[in-house]
């Protein structure tokens, strides 16, 4: 199955508000704030949508910026080697060179090298899908995947971005923050289901969160993405706050709710709980 697209109803990404919102306004006042640096990102996010291949006139529009400021902006970009004309056509897309941005942050990350062994562990005791998600904003953002042997998800790799409100991830690092934090996200999530089931309910969210934090992990069941269950569990630092998630995804074709809680909930906690242990001995020594 296919992962959603991001519906055609929501803001463009350089309008999409985050928790930090207010923040960034303020930074954007400040006399040491690049404006055009700013908008060469503007440029980059215009190919977050479902379109691979865009037109100047696309990448004008998504990107919110006049035609001769993004014709500017496309032809330094493409000088730079971070997007390239496709042969015969009207239409730029992406290069590779843009992906040394995310090899640079996930060789630094030394959550990901600390996560990496359970993971690896889980998903071959287990078979199934074992993932790593921090959160950015209202969003989960995938940084690291290891597939089982019947991963059914083949559109979701890392860098993949999810609601923090649809996801057993996401549900689970909220579960250990305090509700004021919590409806900050919320109030700056987009509640455009993805699924038939997506619940959009702001209370009921709520209430799944208070109900994660009852139990120490989270499971949803068709929220995000269409045939899947998730159990995920909170990594937390030593002040015991949030710094990521780990979960395991099944197919509903192959598991129950009630059996994937049952046999996946342990895990994650106990994967979760010795990835938060193994951070713990990395600080204090």
């Amino acid at each position: 199955m296919r992962m959603p697209k991001k519906p055609a109803t929501a803001p463009a990404p350089d309008a999409v508000p985050d928790a930090a919102g207010d923040a960034g306004a303020d930074k954007r006042r400040s006399s040491l704030f690049v404006g055009s640096t700013e908008k060469a990102f503007q440029v980059l996010h215009a190919f977050d949508g479902p379109h691979r291949f865009m037109t100047l006139a696309d990448i004008a529009r998504a990107s919110g910026l006049d035609r001769s400021a993004a014709q500017r902006l496309v032809h330094t970009l493409e000088t730079l080697g971070y997007i390239k004309r496709v042969p015969d056509t009207r239409n730029y897309a992406l290069t590779s060179k843009v992906l040394q941005f995310s090899y640079s942050y996930l060789r630094a990350n030394e959550l990901v090298d600390k996560a990496l062994p359970y993971l690896l562990d889980v998903s071959r005791r287990l078979g199934e899908t074992a993932n790593l998600q921090e959160l950015d904003g209202p969003d989960i953002v995938f940084i690291a995947r290891i597939p089982g042997q019947h991963m059914a998800h083949i559109d979701i790799v890392v860098g993949s971005r999810l609601p923090t409100f649809f996801t057993a991830s996401g549900t689970a690092m909220l579960s250990r923050m305090s509700e004021a934090e919590q409806r900050e996200i919320l109030a700056h999530t987009n509640l455009t289901p993805l699924t038939p089931f997506t619940e959009t309910d702001p209370e009921a969210l709520m209430a799944r969160v208070r109900q994660a934090s009852e139990r120490g992990y989270a499971i949803t069941v068709n929220q995000a993405v269409m045939g899947d269950i998730s159990v995920g569990a909170a990594i937390t630092d030593e002040q015991g706050k949030p710094v990521a998630a780990i979960t395991i995804s099944v197919p509903t074709s192959r598991w129950t709710p009630e059996r994937a809680e049952a046999e996946l909930a342990h895990n994650v906690q106990v994967a979760a709980t010795s990835i938060s242990k193994q951070r713990a001995v990395r600080l204090s020594s």
